[in-house]
């Protein structure tokens, strides 16, 4: 697994989920309770994972919309 992407706005994490989903990329969101735990400071941003084949698909699937 490959970090693509970290953040801490709930919106952006599920916009992005649903892009890679949508091209067929099954990603993961790691550290959603840890974030949580900590009271959503920011301290513990949330990590958007995909499969390490997936994710040079993915890194320019994110840079062609802007969010990379």
């Amino acid at each position: 697994m490959r970090v693509v992407a970290t953040s801490n706005d709930p919106v952006r994490l599920s916009f992005l989920k649903a892009l890679l989903a949508d091209a067929g990329i099954m990603p993961i969101v790691l550290d959603a309770h840890a974030s949580a735990i900590e009271g959503s400071i920011g301290a513990i941003q949330q990590r958007l994972m995909v499969a390490e084949d997936d994710f040079g698909r993915a890194t320019r699937l994110l840079r062609d919309c802007g969010e990379c």
